[in-house]
């Protein structure tokens, strides 16, 4: 921003301090932006310090020699579209900010859904069975999916194979390996992935039924998920 100063030619240094001094502004030896900031703690002027350092400057100036209406003019305007510009990026980062965030009636229309998001306890579908999806950090040559039942049996493993980085989704249709139905949830559910001998980030994702919203007093609205607890609408990756 244009910063307003006393003419060096026609105003000495206790004249320009003076200026500073009725603007609130303390000045140090050196006129730079650093000094400035050195003894105010601001490396910035701001429109209330413009005015007043324009409004000082206009006290002081030399009645024989003053400030060219040309030059003040041209000061005035740019500093009008600096501070227009700073007011439309403040609007627009509240805009920003509101589009980001999810108010008590958006989470309330999660309620009655199923949502995928992160957690280990997945339970039955209707059909029997569960679903789920592994999120993995990187390529992978292996991905595992291990399921075990409420009394901590493995009951079931899953082979995804190789996979690319990003979703890779599963289904059990709720029986053993030797066809026979099992019926013992909620159900803990365990994933691996590797690329060769390299260990690779691996999420266990769960489709689990939303029993409710809540908005915490001060906070942002959470969802109450079955088996999962409290969960924060933006951890949801699908919902059904």
């Amino acid at each position: 921003m244009t910063s307003i100063t006393a003419n060096t030619s026609a105003t000495d240094k206790a004249t320009q301090d003076a200026i500073f001094a009725s603007a609130g502004v303390a000045r140090s030896n050196t006129t730079t932006a650093a000094g400035v900031s050195a003894t105010t703690g601001k490396s910035t002027l701001g429109q209330k310090d413009f005015i007043a350092l324009m409004t000082a400057q206009l006290a002081y100036q030399d009645p024989f020699n003053p400030v060219d209406n040309t030059q003040m003019v041209a000061q005035m305007a740019q500093f009008s579209s600096v501070a227009g510009i700073s007011e439309m990026n403040q609007t627009l980062s509240g805009i920003s900010g509101r589009l980001n965030s999810t108010t008590a009636t958006d989470a309330m229309g999660y309620v009655g859904r199923t949502v995928l998001t992160a957690g280990k306890t997945a339970y039955e579908r209707t059909s029997g069975g569960i679903a789920g999806a592994v999120e993995l950090a990187g390529d992978a040559t292996d991905v595992d999916v291990s399921i075990a039942d409420k009394d901590g049996r493995v009951v079931k493993n899953i082979q995804l194979g190789a996979q690319a980085a990003g979703e890779a989704s599963y289904s059990w249709d709720g029986t053993d390996d030797a066809g026979n139905k099992i019926e013992n949830g909620p159900y803990t559910v365990t994933v691996e992935a590797a690329k060769g001998s390299t260990l690779v980030d691996a999420t266990s994702l769960v489709w689990a039924p939303v029993e409710s919203a809540s908005l915490p007093a001060g906070g942002a609205p959470v969802l109450n998920v079955t088996g999962l607890g409290t969960v924060d609408p933006s951890a949801v990756r699908k919902v059904a």
